[in-house]
């Protein structure tokens, strides 16, 4: 098995990671560590690799999962949960709860504020983001926060439409940075990354680390929906170890 550790200065008592699909027990065309339970793939094999993620990572508990609909819902967590919660981002103050965002191309936001006394983890599409998901989020937060954005589809893979450039363009005049124009008249290479930098700077918000990586690129470590259509699902993780 192989996790992805994100490259950032957060404090010691915060702890994340983001799955990969190497290791695991799915059987092609989910081939891997799939994490995701409503792909098609056999759920006694998502519940089993689920649990060999928690075990050889050493989560504290299992993962709060989500019911990810694209939306700008972020609830609260206090403590471990079974329940599938209807939302695109969860944040806690508690310890030991780990919190998740599965994704297969979306951008995975981790949040800790600079005390490390709450995490996030944000499911943001480019509907989410536009939306202001990452931004719900941080309203929720005590004080100066840091952000980690994981694997997501890369700048030269995900083309886009006139209307996902025209939906960062009302918020931003500045976002047109984030986008080139694409081979066909009427679309664009769209940059998630610098779409939620341009997005934190409004908020003066200036730590925010990119992993880099790219979903669609990396066959070998990642699931890419927009390369693949049926596939299995990461996971980006992030919880507060109990002192």
């Amino acid at each position: 098995m192989n996790w992805i550790t994100p490259n950032w200065n957060a404090p010691k008592q915060v702890k994340a990671l983001a799955s990969t699909r190497i290791g695991g027990l799915s059987k092609v065309p989910y081939e891997g560590l799939n994490l995701g339970m409503h792909v098609g793939d056999d759920p006694i094999l998502v519940l089993r690799n689920r649990e060999l993620l928690q075990q050889q990572t050493q989560m504290p508990s299992s993962p709060v999962w989500l019911n990810q609909t694209h939306s700008t819902v972020v609830l609260n967590v206090s403590e471990p949960t079974n329940d599938v919660l209807d939302a695109d981002g969860v944040i806690t103050s508690s310890s030991n709860v780990v919190c998740s965002a599965m994704t297969a191309d979306c951008l995975p936001v981790l949040i800790t504020n600079t005390s490390g006394t709450q995490v996030a983890a944000v499911h943001a599409g480019w509907r989410g983001l536009a939306g202001g998901i990452v931004e719900n989020a941080l309203k929720q937060f005590s004080n100066d926060v840091m952000l980690w954005l994981g694997p997501a589809i890369g700048p030269q893979a995900f083309e886009v439409g006139e209307d996902v450039l025209k939906a960062f363009l009302d918020y931003d005049s500045k976002a047109e940075s984030a986008f080139v124009p694409g081979k066909q008249k009427g679309k664009w290479w769209a940059n998630m990354a610098t779409l939620t930098r341009l997005r934190m700077e409004k908020l003066g918000i200036d730590q925010v680390f990119d992993s880099g990586l790219c979903t669609y690129q990396d066959s070998q470590r990642f699931y890419s929906y927009r390369r693949d259509g049926v596939t299995g699902r990461q996971a980006t993780f992030i919880w507060i170890e109990e002192k």
